[in-house]
């Protein structure tokens, strides 16, 4: 079966369903394919932080209207080390905060503008190869329902994460490859339990980091570091609120609430970048392209950046303003994904303790008290934090701010 499209969307997570959203508004046509089921896509459990550029995105183009009434705002975090915490106030420090707000709600709500504009959005499809993007008519072939399809289209946006096709679909010698993988994890949970913080909490221990988190009013999200190969039959429940309990509670009392552990799960943690994030018609968003680890909380949001840019590059082609803009896609996410890549770097050196038997073990652990001392005590060093984590700016209008 032949079909047209303008843009093929590979890949139905956050970036290419926000990446659909925005060329819609834009008034430009685009298919997605995603290869899993609905329900896989709506239900694993990914990031829940969202940045303030990307809280603003989905208000204003009318994505936002559950968050605004369900997501957590918050206006700082936490630093734990030696028994007290630190609040770093983001709003004081950059007249931003963030918001609470799970990948999978996110997933949710851009399932269903998608299907209220009627465009098209197919689930378990198979057999799904990218080709003729290096010239002028890229074409996707993919099964669905058993019939096979060729759509022909202008673009190719690659969203289909890490393990997607599009990236190995590059041409031998193009993309550089620069990664790093770290030498531990996190055991992620997620408990029936009311949150006992209004606001995250990092915690370096001499056990290894700590995170509690929430979902909402009634379920907490917490992670320890662990090895990134650990078996997670060896972690029972009442281990795993012991480490949380040790690693966790602070001189004044404060310690996270135990609930009933209804999700876990161990996540190895690495970095990773490919250069150029486009091939001819061919682009590069999200995971496809970087991954970063969790502990900056910038995976979903350099997504929306990323689809930011390009839905704007793509609008200045279809309204006749030129190709530059899609010409300079990938140096302009790179800005963005390397800045990003060095503060979750940073975070992630100054919370997470090496190997204990390491020569210098004990060394970087001071070392690590000594930073969190310094950017809890100084303005310059939270303004940093707090600028970064909250989101860099991101000058791309939005549909309908064009002039």
């Amino acid at each position: 079966m032949s079909e047209q499209t303008q843009v093929a969307i590979i890949g139905a997570g956050p970036a290419g369903l926000l990446l659909g959203h925005l060329l819609h508004l834009y008034g430009i046509d685009s298919v997605i394919l995603e290869n899993r089921s609905e329900e896989y896509v709506v239900e694993r459990v990914r990031a829940g932080v969202l940045e303030q550029h990307v809280v603003d995105m989905m208000v204003a183009t009318g994505v936002g209207e559950r968050l605004q009434r369900e997501g957590l705002r918050h206006g700082g975090v936490y630093l734990a080390f030696q028994g007290k915490r630190h609040r770093i106030d983001f709003e004081e420090l950059t007249g931003k905060s963030i918001w609470v707000y799970g990948q999978n709600e996110v997933v949710r709500d851009l399932i269903d503008a998608r299907r209220a504009t009627g465009r098209p959005l197919r689930f378990e499809v198979s057999g799904v190869l990218v080709a003729g993007f290096e010239g002028d008519q890229p074409v996707v072939h993919y099964i669905d329902n058993g019939v096979e399809h060729e759509l022909r289209c202008d673009f190719i946006a690659g969203c289909g994460g890490f393990h997607g096709i599009c990236r190995p679909s590059f041409p031998a010698g193009v993309l550089a490859a620069y990664e790093r993988v770290h030498p531990f994890g996190w055991l992620g949970i997620l408990a029936h339990a009311a949150p006992s913080s209004d606001e995250l909490v990092y915690s370096l221990h001499e056990r290894g980091f700590a995170l509690f988190s929430m979902r909402s009013p009634s379920v907490t999200r917490l992670y320890l570091q662990c090895d990134p190969d650990e078996d997670l039959s060896n972690w029972s429940d009442d281990r795993i609120w012991g480490e949380l309990q040790s690693r966790l509670a602070t001189d004044d009392g404060w310690r996270p609430n135990i609930g009933t552990i209804f999700q876990k799960g161990i996540t190895p943690m690495r970095s990773f970048v490919v250069e150029p994030m486009q091939c001819g018609r061919l682009f590069l968003a999200g995971d496809s392209a970087h991954i970063v680890p969790p502990t900056g909380a910038k995976g979903l949001n350099l997504a929306a950046a990323d689809v930011r840019v390009l839905s704007d590059a793509l609008w200045r082609h279809y309204s006749g303003r030129g190709d530059g803009a899609l010409q300079e896609y990938s140096e302009t996410s790179l800005r963005r994904v390397w800045k990003a890549q060095r503060f979750s770097w940073w975070m992630t050196s100054m919370l997470h303790l090496g190997a204990q038997d390491a020569p210098f073990a004990g060394f970087d652990y001071r070392r690590q008290v000594a930073e969190l001392d310094y950017v809890t005590g100084s303005r310059a060093g939270m303004t940093s934090l707090a600028e970064n984590y909250v989101g860099l700016p991101i000058n791309v209008p939005l549909p309908g701010a064009h002039r």
